[in-house]
């Protein structure tokens, strides 16, 4: 990262200089108003703005809370600890990316002052566009989005690390400068930003809460859905359970514990996703997208699409519903 953003970032803030000057705890009202310590977006953002930044505040224990927004931590030098849901520990290190949706409760120990994170304090509507963005449907990115939703989910938070893939570093980096200049009318640009970053992590889904031994399930279903977004056209239970070291029966019942759905049925998914991706996208033949995806029964093909979609390919391409 540029050295004057890292500079800028030190900076040692008015919060934390109270705590050095002797308080030596976070004070809980610049956060909320509440006696249960959900962090308040409306302390944190301005009114109109959908997303805003703060590194995080070191030299102090920052005790257990949720927040009514979607947080993203990222680690510009140093190392975090993170304590997630009561017993899950998670270290950050420089480069590292960490998604918390609304649901799930942690704590960070206390930060020395070259341990420097930021905290981008997300409103749910900011992710619109960046969803957008990712414009073919498949059940990696559902897989995603189901992790930001307010609801609790089994994947309540999201562990990368990305601190060798350049793009990313490089979209943050722009990121933290829009939102330090303080401009507005920046929240299109924010948004398309973020909208990068998704569709750069989707490249590496299968780093996801690889390293943190509390989520070693999770990262498997990453894996897998990694994986089937990658073959879906032939992809095999058999090869994949081979490819992430365990039985079939197990990825199975992962992905059956995490998705709801069989591999089978989110193989066939992908399939469908990925015709209709096509027949709105391309002037390609329905026979031709039916090869490309693997299938070879056009009968079947038709019959499976029309379950999903409601109507035949043919009415998909035009518009029209039956």
């Amino acid at each position: 990262m540029r050295e004057d953003l890292m500079d800028r970032l030190r900076e040692i803030t008015p919060e934390e200089q109270e705590i050095l000057s002797g308080s030596g705890e976070i004070d809980k009202e610049r956060y909320t108003e509440k006696a249960l310590f959900v962090i308040d977006s409306t302390k944190l953002i301005e009114k109109g703005k959908l997303i805003e930044m703060r590194p995080h505040t070191r030299f102090a224990h920052y005790p257990r809370h949720r927040h009514n927004y979607v947080e993203l931590v990222y680690m510009c030098s140093g190392t975090t600890t993170h304590i997630i849901n009561g017993d899950e520990k998670v270290v950050m290190n420089a480069g590292d990316l960490l998604f918390f949706n609304q649901s799930v409760y942690h704590e960070i120990l206390p930060a020395g002052e070259g341990d420097i994170a930021v905290n981008f304090i997300i409103l749910p509507p900011f992710f619109d566009r960046a969803i957008r963005m990712i414009e073919e449907e498949n059940v990696l990115r559902d897989f995603l989005i189901s992790t930001l939703s307010e609801e609790a989910s089994a994947s309540s938070y999201l562990h990368i690390a990305a601190a060798d893939i350049l793009p990313v570093q490089n979209l943050i980096e722009n990121l933290i400068w829009m939102l330090l200049d303080h401009r507005h009318g920046t929240n299109t640009l924010c948004q398309t930003t973020m909208g990068l970053i998704f569709l750069n992590l989707s490249r590496f889904a299968d780093r996801i809460n690889q390293n943190d031994p509390g989520k070693k399930e999770q990262a498997v279903v990453f894996q897998v859905l990694k994986y089937i977004e990658d073959h879906y056209r032939a992809g095999t239970l058999q090869e994949v359970s081979g490819t992430v070291g365990l039985p079939s029966y197990t990825v199975s019942r992962l992905l059956t514990k995490y998705t709801g759905s069989s591999f089978k049925e989110l193989l066939q998914r992908r399939k469908l996703e990925q015709a209709a991706y096509l027949l709105s996208n391309t002037p390609l033949k329905i026979n031709v997208i039916m090869e490309s995806i693997g299938y070879d029964n056009s009968s079947y093909f038709y019959r499976k699409f029309k379950e999903r979609y409601g109507c035949s390919p043919a009415s998909y391409r035009s518009g029209s519903r039956e």
